[in-house]
C-alpha cells in the first residue's frame, strides 16, 4: 500500500487501495474478477479462483439461505459470494463495499448474469452500515474487517442490522490468541493498522453484543497455502502482470504475500469460518 494520508483511518486507506489501478488489475487478473479471499485448497497448486469459490460453497451451507432470506455481505469486493448466494437461492443480497472500482465492476457482473434485481451494491463502509435496526436474516462477510482500526464499531453495527435470531458468518485472517508481540509488524505495517483481530476478540465482543457461537471451522493452513498460492501465481505472470501493473507494485506485493505465508507457517496467524446467531 501506499503510506497513509495524514488523518486517515485505516478503512479509508484501504478505500483508496482497493480504488487504485494496479491493485484493482492485479487482484482482478490473479483471482479472476469474482472474488479476492482466501480459498480452500484440497492441493496447493490449485486454482485461486475455484478454491475461492469453496469458501463461499462451504459458509453457504452453514447458513442456508433461501429464497425468503435478506442478507447482507460486508466487504463484497467483486460480489461473487453474492452472485452465488443470490443466483443459487433466490434470496435478496445487500453488497456493501468502499470501494467505488470494485462496486462498479459488481453491477456490470450482475447485469451480465441477470442478477442486477437481486444483488443490490452499495458503496458505503462496514462502520457505518446504512441501513435500519433489524433489517437482515444473514450477515455475511470474507476476509474484509481486517481492514478497520475499529472493529467493534464494525461488529456493533452488525448486530444492529441483524434481526433477532439472524446469523453472522464470516472469515477473516487473524493473529493466534497467544500470538507473540511484534512478529506480526511487517504486516501490520502495509495494512497501516496497529493489531489484527483473533479468535478471542470475536468471541468475547460478539458474546458481549448478544450473540451465540454456532461453530468456529479453523483451518490455519488454509492461510499459509493460500497466500503461497498467490505469491507463485504473481511469479510466474511476472510478465503478463508488468504489462499492466507497476513493477513497484509487483515487487511490494511479492514482499508482502511472503509476510503472510511467514506468519501462517510459524503459527502466528490463524484464519477459518466462523458462525454466530443473534440471540432472539
Amino acid at each position: 500500500m501506499n503510506t497513509r494520508q495524514y488523518g486517515e483511518t485505516a478503512t479509508q486507506t484501504a478505500q483508496h487501495y482497493y480504488n487504485s489501478s494496479d491493485a484493482d488489475t492485479f487482484y482482478y487478473t490473479i483471482w479472476g474478477g469474482e472474488d479476492i479471499h482466501i480459498g480452500l485448497y484440497r492441493a496447493e497448486s490449485d486454482d485461486i479462483g475455484a478454491a475461492s469459490r469453496r469458501t463461499v460453497e462451504r459458509m453457504k451451507q452453514y447458513v442456508q439461505p433461501t429464497a425468503q432470506s435478506t442478507v447482507l455481505d460486508v466487504g463484497a469486493g467483486y460480489g461473487g459470494a453474492a452472485r452465488a448466494l443470490a443466483g443459487d437461492t433466490g434470496c435478496a443480497v445487500v453488497a456493501l463495499n468502499l470501494s467505488e472500482v470494485e462496486n462498479q465492476r459488481n453491477r456490470e457482473k450482475n447485469r451480465a448474469t441477470g442478477l442486477a434485481d437481486s444483488i443490490e451494491v452499495v458503496d458505503a463502509s462496514f462502520e457505518e452500515i446504512p441501513f435500519e435496526n433489524e433489517t437482515f436474516d444473514i450477515v455475511w462477510s470474507q476476509d474484509a474487517m481486517l481492514h478497520s482500526g475499529r472493529r467493534e464499531t464494525v461488529l456493533r453495527e452488525v448486530a444492529r442490522v441483524l434481526k433477532p435470531g439472524g446469523r453472522f458468518v464470516f472469515t477473516d485472517p487473524m493473529r493466534t490468541d497467544d500470538c507473540p508481540e511484534g512478529v506480526l509488524d511487517p504486516i501490520l505495517d502495509r495494512l497501516h493498522l496497529d493489531d489484527l483481530a483473533c479468535p478471542a476478540f470475536y468471541r468475547d465482543t460478539l458474546s458481549g453484543l448478544g450473540f451465540s457461537e454456532v461453530r468456529f471451522e479453523e483451518m490455519a493452513q488454509q492461510l499459509a497455502t493460500h497466500y503461497q498460492r498467490v505469491h507463485d501465481e504473481t511469479v510466474a505472470r511476472d510478465g503478463e502482470l508488468s504489462q499492466v501493473v507497476s513493477r513497484d507494485y509487483i515487487e511490494r506485493m511479492k514482499k508482502g504475500l511472503q509476510h503472510w505465508v511467514d506468519g501462517g507457517r510459524r503459527g502466528y496467524l490463524t484464519w477459518g469460518i466462523f458462525q454466530f446467531r443473534k440471540n432472539a
